[in-house]
């Protein structure tokens, strides 16, 4: 390409006219470099005890926290709009938390129940679990804690292993560890290996940062941490490298997709794991992220639909295989 300010480019640029490929909506439609799809969204949802329960997250709006019951009439719907995938949170009952998690991986519990309910009724979805202590433990952290307050590693990891094998025994296509400890991968790659759940895949929050786009979530299952922050297990904000880091070392212990968390205040960390890796790519298009999106909206100072598609086309642009939000249902209304 000659330069800008070349003699010759100077009788070319006559014939440059980048607006003839925007003239129509039929034009841009042709050239348009990424289409934002319903296959490119998985839903996340929230799961709570009981029967006959939909209460809607105050800090998230049109966001709900639903029985298994109602869950599965909604996943229903949800599929037949084509979403092909949902992850799933769930919001434990205090009397059931400890400070080690150990409800995590009780064969009749929660999530164990919710998997297979949906295996058994929409048995063509992927379910994808997280993996993480936070819900479970009376401190809120994602792993064991000591007397003097630190997370503790691979003491986690242990327990995280028998999480990771009671969803998969409950019938989950993917597990997805989000807790951010060292080696969490592998330990789980091998042991769901070794108990035959060689097509059980891994989704990794590989490089998962200490946002503070993460507080409807934590509002969402009471899972704040009742002290400190989670800044020694989680990325530095300020950090690009590191999560290059991250993303190989989770490649390497046997992840099959990878993940950036959050998305939309971290387009270029997606776009340099892209340029990194050949596995796919997810983004979280985070609570913060959608609460900000749903308060302007109410308030009548964004067209909430245009900002939506071009959110989540941004991180498609940036190089998102698959995105989870909480938008999915109402993206796969608009594109029908």
């Amino acid at each position: 390409m000659l330069p800008v300010n070349s003699t010759t480019d100077k009788s070319l640029n006559l014939f440059q006219r980048p607006r003839r490929l925007r003239r129509t909506a039929s034009l841009r439609r042709m050239v348009r470099e990424n289409t934002l799809t319903v296959n490119d969204l998985i839903y996340p949802m929230f799961i709570i005890e009981g029967e006959g329960q939909k209460v809607e997250i105050t800090s998230m709006p049109g966001c709900y926290r639903y029985s298994v019951d109602l869950l599965l009439k909604e996943i229903t719907e949800v599929s037949e709009l084509g979403i092909n995938a949902i992850a799933l949170f769930p919001v434990i009952s205090n009397h059931k938390k400890d400070d080690t998690g150990t409800e995590s991986y009780n064969p009749e519990g929660l999530v164990q129940q919710a998997v297979k309910a949906i295996k058994q009724t929409v048995p063509d979805i992927v379910v994808i679990t997280d993996v993480a202590l936070d819900p479970f433990t009376t401190h809120g952290h994602d792993g064991l804690v000591d007397e003097k307050g630190n997370i503790l590693n691979d003491p986690t990891v242990e327990v995280l292993v028998k999480m990771a094998l009671s969803q998969a025994e409950s019938g989950a296509d993917f597990v997805a560890p989000s807790d951010m400890m060292d080696g969490r991968v592998g330990a789980i790659r091998q042991a769901l290996d070794a108990e035959g759940y060689i097509n059980v895949g891994i989704l990794a929050y590989s490089a998962k940062y200490a946002s503070a786009y993460y507080g409807p979530f934590r509002d969402a299952l009471d899972s704040a941490p009742t002290f400190g922050d989670k800044k020694t297990y989680q990325m530095d904000v300020a950090n690009a490298k590191e999560a290059l880091k991250e993303v190989e070392l989770d490649i390497v212990e046997g992840a099959d997709i990878v993940m950036v968390k959050p998305a939309l205040a971290y387009l270029d960390i997606i776009c340099q794991v892209k340029e990194a890796t050949n596995l796919p790519v997810a983004a979280y298009n985070v609570s913060g992220e959608y609460a900000m999106i749903k308060a302007a909206a109410q308030m009548g100072w964004i067209d909430e639909k245009q900002v939506i598609l071009e959110t989540l086309t941004s991180m498609k642009r940036a190089g998102a295989d698959l995105i989870l939000t909480y938008f999915a249902k109402e993206v796969a209304l608009m594109l029908l």
